[in-house]
């Protein structure tokens, strides 16, 4: 069997590697599957691509997937020729997984290329659920990238009012306010934190999901959340944050500052505010077949896998745009073999 790979092969540099491949001998919870596309997840693969991260190559990066079954183990819980959700796939023709990393697609009407949404926006979901908000309470997001803007539409959907959104790039406000929020400021704005104040009776908003990745931005969360408020650390920030006044800008006004990891999950048992990630998942996959939420309108790109060098170079040079990029890899057999 061929298995074709994207793999970061040295700082900036992308490539599709083929490589005759016998799939290893299948334990009784493993999966062999056939991927039908994968999504670029922006932010963590510039920071591999660039070797930002731990500077180790050749990587093997990818977050999202969405394949066919073409062998289950016995004690998998699936069948050949389902469709799944894959959790923390790499870009790759094929597969092998634990079935604990899977989540069955029961709507055969969902496209692929939405249900392949369902991991990333399960990170920002679960950066809304731990901040524990009430219907009502109002709600900043900062970071529009795919899991913010995943986290803007699920906390529109919980109630939260007024819902703010923020981020440097004009064309992704303005998605946040296709998505729910109700006001949306770029960070650099001279009047922020009044403008916030303003829209919330003057105390601050309620809650803050961060997930910008820049550690600067704690700050900025704190000068304009409310008293007893709780701020959710939901992007990944790779360098440290300095000089927090946590006397006056945490202590004081009670703040709690919650790391909202998406590892910090329990893998089963969910309880309130820390759902499984194969629980969100699910339901996303839900939400996402009743129309609830529509990622159909963050694809910006399907492109076969050959193109991967391309657009890895732009998403090295940071080009904001290349936000949900998808690699069609059923087609690209199609073409290519």
């Amino acid at each position: 069997m061929k298995q074709y790979a994207i793999a970061f092969t040295a700082p900036g540099k992308a490539e599709l590697q083929e490589r005759e491949w016998i799939p290893p001998d299948l334990k009784t919870d493993q999966l062999l599957l056939e991927t039908e596309c994968t999504l670029i997840s922006p932010g963590t693969e510039r920071d591999n691509l660039l070797g930002l991260t731990d500077g180790k190559f050749p990587k093997y990066l990818g977050y999202s997937a969405v394949a066919r079954v073409l062998e289950a183990g016995d004690d998998s819980g699936f069948r050949r020729g389902e469709r799944v959700a894959v959790y923390h796939s790499i870009h790759a023709s094929h597969l092998v997984k634990e079935a604990r990393d899977l989540v069955r697609i029961e709507d055969d009407d969902l496209p692929s290329h939405a249900a392949v949404f369902c991991v990333i926006a399960a990170m920002g979901l679960q950066g809304v659920r731990k901040a524990r908000p009430e219907f009502g309470e109002s709600m900043a997001v900062m970071g529009l990238g795919l899991l913010g803007l995943f986290a803007v539409r699920c906390a529109s959907l919980n109630g939260l009012f007024p819902l703010i959104a923020l981020d440097f790039n004009r064309k992704r406000r303005e998605l946040a306010k296709e998505f729910g929020a109700d006001e949306v400021f770029s960070p650099d704005d001279p009047e922020l934190i009044a403008k916030i104040k303003n829209l919330t009776g003057g105390q601050g908003v309620d809650t803050v999901v961060e997930v910008t990745g820049n550690p600067d931005a704690l700050n900025t969360a704190l000068d304009f959340t409310a008293p007893f408020g709780r701020i959710t650390l939901t992007g990944c920030s790779r360098t440290p944050t300095h000089e927090i006044d946590f006397y006056h800008k945490v202590h004081r006004p009670g703040i709690s500052i919650i790391g909202a990891h998406n590892m910090a999950r329990p893998r089963h048992d969910a309880r309130p505010g820390y759902w499984t990630m194969r629980e969100d998942m699910a339901l996303l996959l839900r939400l996402f077949a009743a129309g609830r939420i529509r990622p159909e309108s963050l694809i910006n790109g399907i492109a076969s896998p050959a193109d991967a060098p391309a657009i890895f170079d732009r998403l090295a040079d940071g080009n904001p745009d290349l936000l949900g990029t998808i690699f069609d890899w059923k087609n690209f057999h199609l073409n290519g073999d």
